[in-house]
């Protein structure tokens, strides 16, 4: 009953995720540096100690452990795994080597595909229209008290462009409106110099002095 908002937070996912979040994954286990299997892609939900490699699973016997992978430098997790022990309802899935997975945190693109519609609500990454959140770490943000209070809908129409929202753009305030909408600069209207340059006509080509010709007789 009495739980403050901060409490609420940490109660909204599993106290192992963030730490999940945090991870390294993919650096060597000083315990088994010897092994080709020596890739820390293992993380218990029970121990939240750090990542381990494979051979380190001895070590967490009846623990719930899960395996992350890789792809395009991004850690991911199999969907049949995760979704045993979390909520990822509104996460965008992928088929990857056969394997239905999740992203773990955010990949922010430079500008969304053409005839995009739908886009991640934290970080603008293209989305199918049916999902609200590129990845788990995405889903933690943009479900948090803080995200939701602090977003307006300016934030939200700027996360449309978002190649204006992330460039130096200029920021113009409608009259009469309260809506702040982000622009990139668009090309500057030509000044008085440009137009002297832009009517300035083409001199007449003048002919060569008669002097310069050469008259033969036969």
């Amino acid at each position: 009953m009495g739980a403050t908002a901060a409490e609420d937070e940490d109660n909204r996912y599993p106290p192992w995720l963030k730490h999940l979040l945090r991870e390294k994954f993919f650096v060597q286990c000083h315990l088994h540096a010897d092994s080709h299997k020596s890739e820390c892609n293992m993380y218990c939900l029970d121990c939240v100690n750090g990542a381990f490699c494979s051979l380190c699973l001895a070590y967490h016997k009846d623990h719930r452990a899960i395996q992350i992978r890789r792809s395009s430098y991004h850690d991911v997790i199999r969907v049949s795994e995760i979704q045993k022990v979390l909520d990822i309802s509104g996460v965008q899935t992928y088929i990857i080597n056969s394997a239905r997975v999740v992203f773990l945190n955010e990949r922010p693109q430079p500008r969304p595909g053409k005839g995009v519609t739908n886009i991640c609500e934290v970080c603008n990454r293209s989305l199918l229209d049916s999902f609200r959140f590129c990845s788990l770490g995405c889903k933690t943000v943009g479900t948090s008290k803080n995200f939701l209070k602090n977003k307006s809908p300016a934030a939200n129409s700027d996360s449309v462009d978002f190649c204006s929202t992330r460039s130096h753009g200029r920021k113009k305030k409608k009259k009469n409106s309260g809506i702040v909408q982000s622009f990139t600069p668009s090309t500057p209207p030509p000044t008085s110099v440009n137009c002297r340059t832009a009517k300035r006509r083409k001199g007449i080509p003048q002919r060569a002095p008669l002097g310069g010709l050469i008259i033969e007789h036969f």
